[in-house]
């Protein structure tokens, strides 16, 4: 997939290292607002640092373990969603996303989620798509929910952040959830 249209003004492409200084921008712009939800290895705080990032996912890509695409609109990188992990043998793979406040609102994380899931399952075989939020992202449980996830329980203190240890909500859709074409099940 080089670029996928998610509305007429925003589009989904992979993010890749030589994206390094523009993704660096972004987390400039977007910071405060993510750095409660996701972890501080992801957060870049430099250009070598962003670097890292992207390059940790394009190893990821080439194992078959991961994956990350931008999301932009109007040209800018404005967020992503990616693969955290991606097992074609177990058939379990974990989703997530992040996206700067300015692009909020307009649906293009559920747009974006909604096209990886969708290659996941149909194209990959995966059988089992994750999506972990730290409890109190309503953002992030929302676009679980819109994509037809269940909740399947909250594991206690899994993750250190900044004030403490945090709980994180772990939602799930099955292949067999998942309709023909390219969402939920309206009964999910």
């Amino acid at each position: 997939m080089f670029a996928s249209p998610l509305t007429d003004a925003a589009e989904l492409r992979p993010l890749s290292p030589w994206h390094a200084e523009e993704f660096l921008a972004h987390l400039d712009r977007a910071r405060t607002h993510i750095a409660p939800w996701v972890g501080a290895s992801f957060v870049a705080t430099d250009l070598e640092s962003a670097r890292r990032v992207l390059r940790r996912y394009a190893e990821k890509w080439a194992a078959d373990a991961g994956g990350i695409w931008g999301i932009w609109a109007g040209g800018t990188l404005v967020g992503g969603v990616m693969f955290v992990s991606f097992d074609p043998v177990s058939g379990v793979a974990e989703a997530g996303c992040w996206l700067e406040p300015a692009a909020e609102g307009r649906g293009l994380v559920t747009r974006a989620a909604t096209r990886i899931v969708d290659w996941a399952i149909r194209e990959r075989g995966i059988h089992r798509v994750e999506w972990r939020t730290s409890v109190g992202n309503v953002r992030s449980v929302a676009v679980a929910r819109r994509l037809g996830m269940r909740h399947e329980g909250t594991l206690r203190e899994v993750v250190p952040g900044p004030a403490g240890r945090v709980d994180v909500e772990v939602w799930a859709v099955l292949a067999g959830q998942w309709s023909r074409t390219g969402g939920p099940r309206a009964s999910a």
